[in-house]
Protein backbone atom coordinates (compact mmCIF):
# COMPACT_ATOMS: atom_id res chain seq x y z
CA UNK A 1 0.00 0.00 0.00
CA UNK A 2 1.20 3.69 -1.25
CA UNK A 3 0.85 6.44 1.23
CA UNK A 4 -0.16 9.92 -0.50
CA UNK A 5 2.72 11.49 -0.67
CA UNK A 6 0.79 14.98 0.46
CA UNK A 7 0.13 13.38 3.75
CA UNK A 8 2.43 14.82 6.91
CA UNK A 9 4.02 12.50 9.37
CA UNK A 10 3.01 13.43 12.91
CA UNK A 11 6.27 12.08 15.29
CA UNK A 12 4.72 13.39 18.36
CA UNK A 13 3.84 9.85 19.94
CA UNK A 14 6.87 8.22 18.51
CA UNK A 15 10.69 7.37 20.01
CA UNK A 16 13.56 5.76 18.63
CA UNK A 17 16.64 4.39 20.49
CA UNK A 18 19.71 2.64 19.33
CA UNK A 19 21.32 -0.60 19.92
CA UNK A 20 21.70 -1.27 23.74
CA UNK A 21 19.12 1.52 24.82
CA UNK A 22 17.58 -0.66 27.48
CA UNK A 23 18.07 -1.73 31.24
CA UNK A 24 17.41 -3.50 34.37
CA UNK A 25 16.32 -7.19 33.44
CA UNK A 26 18.72 -9.83 32.49
CA UNK A 27 16.67 -12.03 30.21
CA UNK A 28 18.03 -15.57 28.45
CA UNK A 29 17.91 -16.43 24.91
CA UNK A 30 17.74 -20.20 23.60
CA UNK A 31 19.63 -20.71 20.06
CA UNK A 32 18.59 -23.18 17.08
CA UNK A 33 14.95 -24.55 17.48
CA UNK A 34 14.21 -23.01 20.80
CA UNK A 35 15.24 -19.64 19.54
CA UNK A 36 12.92 -20.08 16.54
CA UNK A 37 10.08 -21.11 19.16
CA UNK A 38 10.67 -18.26 21.28
CA UNK A 39 10.09 -15.87 18.51
CA UNK A 40 6.85 -17.75 17.59
CA UNK A 41 5.64 -17.51 21.04
CA UNK A 42 6.53 -13.86 21.83
CA UNK A 43 5.13 -12.66 18.08
CA UNK A 44 2.72 -9.98 18.36
CA UNK A 45 1.89 -10.60 21.81
CA UNK A 46 0.27 -8.64 23.77
CA UNK A 47 1.40 -8.94 27.23
CA UNK A 48 4.82 -8.62 29.12
CA UNK A 49 7.50 -10.48 25.87
CA UNK A 50 10.61 -11.18 29.12
CA UNK A 51 7.37 -13.21 30.35
CA UNK A 52 7.77 -15.81 27.81
CA UNK A 53 11.18 -15.94 27.39
CA UNK A 54 12.52 -19.58 28.78
CA UNK A 55 15.10 -18.53 31.76
CA UNK A 56 17.03 -21.66 31.80
CA UNK A 57 17.68 -21.84 28.40
CA UNK A 58 20.35 -20.29 26.19
CA UNK A 59 23.32 -18.66 27.81
CA UNK A 60 21.97 -15.06 29.32
CA UNK A 61 21.63 -11.68 27.69
CA UNK A 62 21.99 -8.73 29.63
CA UNK A 63 19.34 -5.84 28.34
CA UNK A 64 21.23 -3.19 30.32
CA UNK A 65 23.85 -1.04 28.86
CA UNK A 66 24.53 2.54 27.34
CA UNK A 67 21.06 3.98 25.04
CA UNK A 68 22.70 4.92 21.12
CA UNK A 69 21.02 7.04 19.04
CA UNK A 70 17.92 5.56 16.99
CA UNK A 71 16.70 6.56 13.94
CA UNK A 72 16.39 10.37 13.10
CA UNK A 73 12.85 10.84 13.16
CA UNK A 74 12.93 14.32 11.45
CA UNK A 75 13.89 12.32 8.55
CA UNK A 76 9.63 11.53 8.84
CA UNK A 77 7.98 14.50 7.09
CA UNK A 78 5.12 13.16 4.43
CA UNK A 79 4.14 10.23 3.40
CA UNK A 80 6.92 10.57 0.41
CA UNK A 81 9.38 9.27 3.40
CA UNK A 82 7.10 6.47 4.58
CA UNK A 83 7.56 5.11 0.94
CA UNK A 84 10.87 5.06 0.95
CA UNK A 85 11.78 4.96 4.74
CA UNK A 86 10.64 1.35 6.60
CA UNK A 87 10.82 3.44 9.85
CA UNK A 88 9.22 6.07 8.65
CA UNK A 89 6.43 3.90 7.46
CA UNK A 90 5.79 2.79 10.87
CA UNK A 91 5.06 5.51 12.17
CA UNK A 92 3.32 6.93 9.56
CA UNK A 93 1.03 3.73 9.64
CA UNK A 94 0.43 4.29 13.23
CA UNK A 95 -0.91 7.92 12.32
CA UNK A 96 -3.35 6.29 9.80
CA UNK A 97 -4.80 3.53 12.32
CA UNK A 98 -4.87 6.27 15.09
CA UNK A 99 -7.50 7.92 12.51
CA UNK A 100 -9.55 4.88 11.84
CA UNK A 101 -9.88 4.42 15.55
CA UNK A 102 -10.44 7.67 16.75
CA UNK A 103 -13.56 7.78 14.76
CA UNK A 104 -14.67 4.06 15.51
CA UNK A 105 -13.59 4.02 19.18
CA UNK A 106 -15.14 7.33 21.60
CA UNK A 107 -12.96 6.22 24.60
CA UNK A 108 -9.52 5.73 21.89
CA UNK A 109 -6.50 7.63 22.77
CA UNK A 110 -3.09 7.38 20.85
CA UNK A 111 -0.53 5.38 22.16
CA UNK A 112 3.20 5.84 21.76
CA UNK A 113 5.38 4.04 19.55
CA UNK A 114 8.82 3.12 19.85
CA UNK A 115 11.27 2.32 17.74
CA UNK A 116 14.48 0.36 19.17
CA UNK A 117 17.66 -1.76 17.42
CA UNK A 118 18.66 -4.87 19.97
CA UNK A 119 17.51 -4.14 23.41
CA UNK A 120 14.87 -1.95 24.82
CA UNK A 121 13.50 -1.00 28.15
CA UNK A 122 9.96 -1.16 28.81
CA UNK A 123 6.88 -0.71 31.27
CA UNK A 124 7.12 -4.60 31.19
CA UNK A 125 10.44 -4.89 31.87
CA UNK A 126 13.28 -5.48 28.98
CA UNK A 127 13.12 -6.75 26.00
CA UNK A 128 15.55 -7.90 22.83
CA UNK A 129 14.50 -7.89 19.46
CA UNK A 130 14.14 -11.81 19.72
CA UNK A 131 10.51 -11.12 20.52
CA UNK A 132 9.82 -9.57 17.16
CA UNK A 133 7.20 -6.43 17.63
CA UNK A 134 5.16 -6.61 20.52
CA UNK A 135 2.27 -4.21 22.96
CA UNK A 136 2.97 -3.39 26.53
CA UNK A 137 -0.54 -2.54 27.89
CA UNK A 138 1.95 -1.06 31.39
CA UNK A 139 3.15 1.65 29.41
CA UNK A 140 0.71 2.23 26.60
CA UNK A 141 3.61 1.59 23.84
CA UNK A 142 3.91 -0.31 20.63
CA UNK A 143 7.49 -1.65 20.09
CA UNK A 144 9.02 -2.13 16.79
CA UNK A 145 12.66 -3.19 15.69
CA UNK A 146 12.21 -2.77 11.90
CA UNK A 147 14.92 -5.41 11.55
CA UNK A 148 12.19 -7.85 12.22
CA UNK A 149 10.16 -7.16 8.48
CA UNK A 150 13.50 -8.90 6.97
CA UNK A 151 13.12 -12.14 9.55
CA UNK A 152 9.06 -11.87 8.54
CA UNK A 153 10.65 -12.23 4.63
CA UNK A 154 13.30 -14.35 4.74
CA UNK A 155 12.78 -16.84 8.20
CA UNK A 156 9.03 -16.62 7.91
CA UNK A 157 7.99 -16.67 4.36
CA UNK A 158 5.99 -13.54 4.32
CA UNK A 159 5.85 -12.09 0.67
CA UNK A 160 7.43 -8.90 2.40
CA UNK A 161 5.48 -6.27 0.79
CA UNK A 162 5.00 -2.74 2.69
CA UNK A 163 1.23 -3.49 3.34
CA UNK A 164 2.73 -6.90 5.24
CA UNK A 165 4.77 -4.16 7.39
CA UNK A 166 1.47 -2.11 7.72
CA UNK A 167 -0.57 -5.43 9.12
CA UNK A 168 2.07 -5.90 11.49
CA UNK A 169 1.61 -2.08 12.83
CA UNK A 170 -1.96 -2.04 12.66
CA UNK A 171 -2.35 -5.62 14.66
CA UNK A 172 0.06 -4.05 17.70
CA UNK A 173 -2.43 -1.28 17.69
CA UNK A 174 -4.92 -3.80 17.94
CA UNK A 175 -3.64 -4.72 21.15
CA UNK A 176 -3.89 -1.68 22.49
CA UNK A 177 -7.77 -1.12 21.55
CA UNK A 178 -7.92 -4.37 23.32
CA UNK A 179 -5.98 -2.72 26.42
CA UNK A 180 -8.70 -0.33 26.27
CA UNK A 181 -11.75 -2.23 26.02
CA UNK A 182 -10.34 -4.23 29.47
CA UNK A 183 -10.11 -7.15 27.06
CA UNK A 184 -6.58 -7.51 26.74
CA UNK A 185 -5.92 -9.19 30.42
CA UNK A 186 -8.13 -12.28 28.94
CA UNK A 187 -4.82 -13.60 27.22
CA UNK A 188 -3.92 -15.21 30.40
CA UNK A 189 -6.64 -16.39 31.05
CA UNK A 190 -6.36 -20.17 29.93
CA UNK A 191 -3.28 -18.61 27.37
CA UNK A 192 -2.76 -22.34 25.45
CA UNK A 193 -4.78 -24.20 23.43
CA UNK A 194 -6.25 -23.97 20.13
CA UNK A 195 -9.30 -21.90 21.48
CA UNK A 196 -7.50 -20.00 24.92
CA UNK A 197 -7.66 -16.87 25.47
CA UNK A 198 -4.27 -16.63 23.97
CA UNK A 199 -5.41 -17.44 20.45
CA UNK A 200 -8.55 -15.32 20.70
CA UNK A 201 -6.80 -12.54 21.77
CA UNK A 202 -4.26 -12.71 18.83
CA UNK A 203 -7.44 -13.45 16.13
CA UNK A 204 -8.90 -10.24 17.40
CA UNK A 205 -5.88 -8.47 16.77
CA UNK A 206 -6.12 -9.86 13.15
CA UNK A 207 -9.68 -8.72 13.13
CA UNK A 208 -8.72 -4.87 14.20
CA UNK A 209 -6.01 -4.92 11.90
CA UNK A 210 -8.67 -5.69 9.40
CA UNK A 211 -10.97 -2.99 10.13
CA UNK A 212 -8.31 -0.76 10.00
CA UNK A 213 -7.66 -2.08 6.54
CA UNK A 214 -10.90 -1.53 5.95
CA UNK A 215 -11.11 2.31 5.95
CA UNK A 216 -7.09 3.21 5.55
CA UNK A 217 -7.43 4.13 1.94
CA UNK A 218 -10.67 6.75 3.12
CA UNK A 219 -9.81 7.83 5.91
CA UNK A 220 -7.98 11.86 5.63
CA UNK A 221 -5.70 13.31 7.70
CA UNK A 222 -7.53 15.63 10.26
CA UNK A 223 -7.83 19.33 8.64
CA UNK A 224 -7.13 18.17 5.48
CA UNK A 225 -8.43 16.73 2.02
CA UNK A 226 -5.86 14.15 1.91
CA UNK A 227 -6.04 10.98 2.20
CA UNK A 228 -3.49 8.84 4.67
CA UNK A 229 -2.91 5.97 2.29
CA UNK A 230 -3.95 5.22 -1.31
CA UNK A 231 -6.70 2.48 -2.35
CA UNK A 232 -5.69 -1.10 -1.68
CA UNK A 233 -4.75 -3.18 -4.48
CA UNK A 234 -4.86 -6.60 -5.07
CA UNK A 235 -1.35 -7.66 -4.01
CA UNK A 236 -1.55 -5.56 -0.83
CA UNK A 237 -4.42 -7.61 0.47
CA UNK A 238 -2.39 -10.53 -0.59
CA UNK A 239 0.93 -9.33 1.05
CA UNK A 240 -1.16 -9.07 4.79
CA UNK A 241 -2.84 -12.65 4.42
CA UNK A 242 0.81 -13.37 3.31
CA UNK A 243 2.28 -12.45 6.76
CA UNK A 244 -0.70 -13.73 8.88
CA UNK A 245 0.04 -17.24 7.26
CA UNK A 246 3.39 -17.02 7.87
CA UNK A 247 3.21 -16.32 11.74
CA UNK A 248 0.49 -19.27 12.05
CA UNK A 249 1.00 -21.31 15.04
CA UNK A 250 0.25 -24.54 12.59
CA UNK A 251 3.08 -23.39 10.10
CA UNK A 252 5.97 -22.41 12.79
CA UNK A 253 5.40 -25.60 14.58
CA UNK A 254 5.71 -27.93 11.28
CA UNK A 255 8.97 -25.89 10.23
CA UNK A 256 10.63 -26.07 13.56
CA UNK A 257 9.64 -29.68 14.58
CA UNK A 258 8.35 -31.28 12.12
CA UNK A 259 4.28 -31.55 13.96
CA UNK A 260 1.49 -29.82 14.96
CA UNK A 261 0.83 -29.71 18.44
CA UNK A 262 -2.77 -27.22 19.11
CA UNK A 263 -2.49 -27.65 22.39
CA UNK A 264 0.42 -25.16 22.93
CA UNK A 265 -0.68 -22.56 20.32
CA UNK A 266 -0.82 -18.97 21.67
CA UNK A 267 -1.87 -17.21 18.55
CA UNK A 268 -3.99 -19.17 15.97
CA UNK A 269 -3.57 -21.20 12.98
CA UNK A 270 -2.84 -19.74 9.49
CA UNK A 271 -6.02 -20.78 8.58
CA UNK A 272 -7.61 -18.85 11.24
CA UNK A 273 -5.43 -15.35 11.39
CA UNK A 274 -6.05 -15.00 7.64
CA UNK A 275 -9.83 -15.83 8.28
CA UNK A 276 -10.12 -13.41 10.88
CA UNK A 277 -8.21 -10.55 9.42
CA UNK A 278 -10.48 -10.61 6.19
CA UNK A 279 -13.43 -11.01 8.28
CA UNK A 280 -12.38 -7.26 9.87
CA UNK A 281 -11.51 -5.74 6.46
CA UNK A 282 -14.68 -7.09 4.75
CA UNK A 283 -17.03 -5.61 7.29
CA UNK A 284 -14.99 -2.65 8.79
CA UNK A 285 -16.89 -3.68 11.94
CA UNK A 286 -15.17 -3.81 15.53
CA UNK A 287 -18.32 -5.76 16.78
CA UNK A 288 -17.95 -8.28 14.10
CA UNK A 289 -14.65 -9.52 15.58
CA UNK A 290 -15.86 -10.78 19.14
CA UNK A 291 -13.20 -14.07 18.91
CA UNK A 292 -14.68 -14.90 22.48
CA UNK A 293 -18.08 -15.14 21.76
CA UNK A 294 -18.51 -19.31 21.75
CA UNK A 295 -18.29 -20.89 18.98
CA UNK A 296 -16.19 -18.20 17.47
CA UNK A 297 -13.31 -20.38 16.44
CA UNK A 298 -14.99 -23.66 14.90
Amino acid sequence: MTFNEGMQIDTSTSSSSGRGGGGGRRIALGGGVGGLLLVVVALFLGVDPSSVLPQDQGSGMDTEGVSAPGFDLAQCRTGADANEKVQCRVVATGNSVDAVWTQLLPEYRRPQVRLFTGSVNTGCGGATSEVGPFYCPADETAYFDTDFFDVLRDQFGSSGGPFAQEYVVAHEFGHHVQNLLGVLGRAQQDPTGPTGGGVRTELQADCYAGVWAHYAATTKQEGTDVTFLEPLSDKDIADALSAASAVGDDRIQEAATGRVSPESWTHGSSEQRQKWFTTGYQTGAPDKCDTFAPGALR
